[in-house]
């Protein structure tokens, strides 16, 4: 397994934000993760990524405890977190966003990763000296995706990468998706459109205030018909 989370507990203010949240990452899988807002999702990433540490549990990437350490040590070990809203650097050119993506590396591959990248998204490519604030939403989203992959992570994860975008982009990001995890990338998304994580998603799993309520292949929640009354429409 690339990534396991075990009985994830915590807590803001008294009010608990995840309460024992469990789940697996396989090599080379995509796993989803649904549920309503404010039901713990972008917290078990954050979590997963040292943005935030768990109160209790143990998060293990291949095998190796990583919950005890700090947001750029994770990076280093192989986590990248492509985060809602993006987060962009918008004064920076695109790739100057791409460079420090892979800041931490100090391999001879950068150029190669970052040629993969303009390969995947040709308009970034175009506009590489223009600053990323100048780009639309789904431009940006792209951007945001090449940073990631800039990591060369083990294990890539997107919270709600769709969000706010027009239906062709959200296409667009979607295909992207789907295109890495036929090239073995190993994916945690968070996607507020339950339909298109699940059918996306080998594994799926369902999470209301902070616990894990159902989990399984994507096909088999699609097909639930729980989960479609509350999910799907």
């Amino acid at each position: 397994m690339t990534l396991v989370a075990e009985r994830l507990f915590m807590s803001f203010g008294g009010l608990l934000a995840l309460d024992g949240v469990s789940l697996t990452v396989p090599d080379g899988g995509v796993v989803g993760l649904i549920g309503t807002n404010g039901a713990g999702k972008s917290t078990v990433l954050k979590a997963v990524s040292g943005l935030l540490r768990p109160h209790r549990g143990e998060i293990r990437l291949r095998g190796r405890p990583i919950h005890h350490l700090p947001a750029h040590a994770v990076l280093a070990a192989g986590v990248a977190h492509c985060p809602e809203g993006r987060r962009l650097f918008a004064g920076m050119t695109v790739e100057e966003n791409l460079r420090l993506g892979g800041h931490l590396r100090r391999d001879r591959h950068v150029a190669k990763d970052m040629a993969r990248v303009y390969d995947l998204f040709p308009v970034l490519g175009e506009r590489r000296t223009q600053r990323a604030g100048l780009f639309s939403g789904g431009e940006q989203q792209m951007l945001a995706i090449g940073r990631a992959l800039m990591a060369r992570p083990a294990l890539l994860m997107f919270d709600e990468p769709t969000m706010g975008l027009s239906p062709i982009m959200i296409r667009r990001i979607l295909d992207t998706i789907a295109l890495l995890r036929n090239q073995g990338t190993t994916i945690l998304m968070v996607e507020q459109n339950a339909l298109a994580a699940l059918m996306l998603a080998d594994h799926g799993y369902v999470i209301d205030l902070g616990r894990t309520t159902m989990s399984g292949p994507g096909t088999d929640l699609l097909a639930d018909p729980r989960v479609r009354a509350a999910y799907l429409g």
